[in-house]
């Protein structure tokens, strides 16, 4: 039978600062919050297109779940505790409140963009700090903010008119 020693010490060539620490906890809770509103929504939503935006909305869950993930195991691989709990996550989303009862889809594609962008505005804000301090953690955003706006676009398409919604595509 092997023994464990009292004191275990590592030397990792990178540590977060409390900065990177803080920044990193915001999106990730933002991410939590995401996937719960994801899943409010699904359960909730009611009107014209309902099956194509009750499956839309759980490839924003999925994502969501993943992304948190990945920001949380990172957090871990660079000697930060993440915090995910329900009453964390209530305190620090920066994210508007999802409605309680049910909500048409026009409205339920709008408040999930919102929501979709209010992350991904997250992810930009922190960008660049991230990325001074620690390139590889800047990695992860730009997937995460990659697929996030993918997700917004898709679904915000569903209540544009052609030519004549905010905002207007460019044409080069």
């Amino acid at each position: 039978m092997s023994t464990v020693a009292e004191t275990h010490t590592a030397h990792p060539p990178f540590k977060a600062s409390e900065r990177l620490a803080g920044h990193l906890q915001q999106l990730h809770v933002d991410l939590i919050d995401l996937h719960i509103q994801g899943k409010q929504a699904h359960w909730n939503v009611v009107g014209r297109n309902f099956r194509d935006l009750h499956l839309q909305l759980d490839e924003v869950v999925d994502a969501a779940r993943e992304f948190s993930d990945t920001v949380a195991e990172r957090m871990r691989a660079i000697y930060i505790t993440p915090d995910g709990r329900a009453k964390t996550v209530a305190e620090q989303s920066s994210l508007a409140e999802f409605p309680a009862h049910e909500v048409d889809t026009a409205e339920t594609v709008d408040l999930i963009t919102g929501a979709l962008y209010g992350v991904a505005a997250t992810a930009r804000r922190i960008h660049d700090e991230v990325d001074e301090e620690d390139p590889t953690t800047a990695d992860i955003l730009h997937s995460i903010l990659e697929r996030l706006e993918q997700l917004a676009w898709m679904i915000d398409s569903e209540n544009r008119v052609a030519n004549r919604s905010m905002p207007r595509p460019i044409h080069q």
